[in-house]
């Protein structure tokens, strides 16, 4: 007598997988999961831990401004610098001290002025009586975290003495060079309405900054949010709230991580169609140069390791073009009249360049 099949018969209905089948199904369904699962080649648990937990001490003092945050941390994160621009009272200067304040690091603010000489911030060799020799005294630039207060204040041989510091992360003075500890990170402040006593910054110096970050007004629920806290804290001094919690040695260690970042090469590619394209549009009259694709390329790594990722996406990539091509870029005269700006060239180059899938 032959043996009956048991799923003979059934209708699709009544086909019920034997309990043999179902243990079979659940394991290939595992097997396919822990396929689709991956980790990151990098652990940046920490690394995002502490930046999340650096917002939070930021924002005990600071309402909004998280586009502001977020570039400074990449930007410490990527070893470069930021030049913040904004009208007076939209706490550019608080937010720098308080990120320095937030850091276990040597922290130097300068306040620029007309009267201001090189020697001033890099130091003077001063003769010493009792051992009948010079002595080189150093500068608030030697420091891990530097403020520079108004800096298109300062004429342009003061301006100068910054560009071999934020290049090279070292000062040539009477034929010695002195290396700078890391990190080393510069800060600098500009109001771009009162013009009156300033002088415009040269363009081999605003290209050393990693970003130029545009600071707005707050909207009427911060705005309401600022005078609350403000009525609370009576005689409290705002910083006190900041505890430093990130010592160098971490700092250097995360950049060390942040360069690990895997980048494809249809990215890098990505990358250069972006700034060849600034070379040839019509309504800039200077193009971005091969720093500002090396800059891109930091600031997307950065980006990346801030949202816990070893590998960066063409979202990094655009969130960083911004900020890091609008002080590099020329309009053209005949643009710049018609009220048409660097941000909004740069914004049509983004959108008319094919982003790689």
């Amino acid at each position: 007598m032959e043996e009956l099949n048991p799923t003979e018969g059934r209708t699709p209905i009544e086909q019920t997988p034997t309990p043999e089948e179902i243990t079979q199904e659940e394991t290939i369904h595992k097997e396919e999961t822990q396929d689709l699962q991956f980790t990151n080649r990098l652990d940046l648990s920490e690394l995002q831990t502490n930046v999340q937990q650096m917002k939070a001490e930021i924002g005990k003092v600071i309402v909004g401004q998280t586009d502001m945050v977020d570039m400074l941390l990449a930007s410490l994160l990527a070893k470069g610098h930021s030049l913040i621009e904004g009208v007076p009272g939209v706490a550019k200067t608080i937010t720098a001290k308080l990120m320095a304040k937030s850091l276990s690091v040597g922290f130097s603010r300068i306040q620029f002025t007309p009267d201001l000489m090189p020697s001033d911030i890099l130091g003077t060799s001063v003769f010493n009586l009792k051992s009948t020799e010079f002595e080189f005294k150093k500068g608030p630039i030697f420091s891990n975290m530097i403020l520079i207060d108004e800096i298109n204040r300062a004429p342009a041989k003061t301006q100068a003495a910054l560009f071999e510091v934020m290049e090279e992360q070292q000062i040539t003075i009477d034929g010695n060079y002195y290396k700078l500890e890391s990190p080393f990170m510069v800060l600098a402040t500009q109001n771009p309405i009162e013009q009156e006593g300033t002088y415009r910054l040269p363009e081999a110096q605003l290209d050393r900054f990693l970003f130029k970050i545009d600071v707005g007004y707050p909207n009427l629920e911060e705005e309401i949010e600022i005078l609350m806290r403000e009525h609370h804290l009576q005689d409290r001094v705002k910083t006190d709230a900041i505890t430093p919690f990130l010592t160098a040695d971490q700092i250097v260690k995360y950049q060390a991580l942040v360069t690990q970042v895997l980048v494809e090469e249809h990215l890098l590619k990505y990358i250069a169609d972006l700034i060849v394209a600034t070379r040839h549009n019509q309504f800039l009259y200077l193009g971005a140069s091969p720093r500002a694709s090396i800059a891109i390329l930091k600031a997307s790594k950065a980006f990346a390791a801030m949202s816990g990722r070893d590998f960066v996406t063409p979202e990094d990539i655009k969130r960083a073009a911004i900020p890091v091509l609008h002080h590099r870029v020329i309009v053209t005269p005949e643009r710049e009249m018609e009220g048409i700006t660097s941000t909004d060239v740069i914004k049509q180059i983004i959108e008319n360049v094919e982003i790689p899938r």
